[in-house]
């Protein structure tokens, strides 16, 4: 194949995560589609992968988080998943990562990511080290809810009861509790890389334009930058498409006007 600065730069790149399966992926399609193959290395990885605006342990988080909303991308999980210990990610961090996308995608994308996950730390002969989420005695949902809410959206659960309480005051205490207080408030992640897989997670979905105006403006309410919005939503134009990241730049770009930026 003939190659081109992009490919090089692209295919150093993906050699980094996985050194094993670089070349995997191009002979995996030479006998039938090799121009994807070439597309991968140029873009997804010369293009898109090398840009500076986030690490590549951020990207691995953006990656594992789309690729678990998605549901129906279970070899590209396992090698992201892979890629993310490379990238200097730890298993309990993966693991994290996939209990915030089951926020978004439900418990069977949250259960299937986590049987793949299974799989890879097997083989790689990893372990999850069993570590506290929350701090010993804090055992208040709601209480660890609202403060999480708080942290990155004033006065968001006082609206999330409000904008609920004629039809469906219950769907509110589950988001509060178990979204908020039980996952998202757990502390192995940091805030920013919750906030990445969760606008991650909304990119890859595509039907949750109000869900990630809220998480673009929690990521600069936790000191996400500007650029790290917008690297986290190019990248998902490699995992769920151009329209999913052109509309969720659209919505990105609404919120950040709403915020005054």
């Amino acid at each position: 194949m003939e190659t081109n600065q992009r490919y090089e730069r692209g295919f150093a790149a993906l050699a980094a995560l996985a050194p094993q399966k670089a070349q995997a992926v191009q002979d995996a399609l030479a006998d039938i589609a090799p121009d994807l193959g070439r597309f991968v290395i140029e873009f997804g990885y010369g293009d898109i992968f090398t840009r500076p605006g986030l690490t590549p342990a951020l990207r691995q988080v953006a990656t594992i988080a789309a690729l678990t909303a998605l549901g129906n991308a279970a070899p590209q999980l396992a090698f992201h998943v892979e890629a993310g210990l490379t990238a200097g990610l730890s298993p309990e961090a993966i693991i994290e990562v996939v209990y915030v996308a089951t926020v978004f995608a439900g418990f069977p994308a949250g259960l299937n990511a986590i049987a793949v996950c299974r799989e890879v730390f097997a083989a790689k002969g990893v372990t999850v080290a069993k570590r506290p989420a929350h701090p010993a005695g804090e055992t208040d949902r709601r209480r660890r809810g609202l403060a999480t809410l708080a942290l990155t959206s004033r006065d968001a659960g006082e609206r999330v009861v409000a904008s609920l309480a004629d039809i469906a005051p219950d769907l509110a205490d589950f988001i509060l509790d178990f979204s908020y207080g039980d996952v998202i408030s757990r502390q192995i992640l940091s805030p920013g890389q919750k906030e990445i897989a969760m606008m991650a997670a909304a990119t890859a979905r595509g039907t949750m334009t109000p869900q990630l105006k809220v998480h673009v403006k929690a990521a600069r309410a936790v000191g996400l930058t500007r650029e790290q919005i917008v690297e986290t939503i190019l990248q998902m134009a490699v995992y769920a498409g151009f329209p999913a990241a052109i509309n969720a730049m659209l919505a990105a770009r609404d919120a950040l006007a709403e915020l005054g930026e």
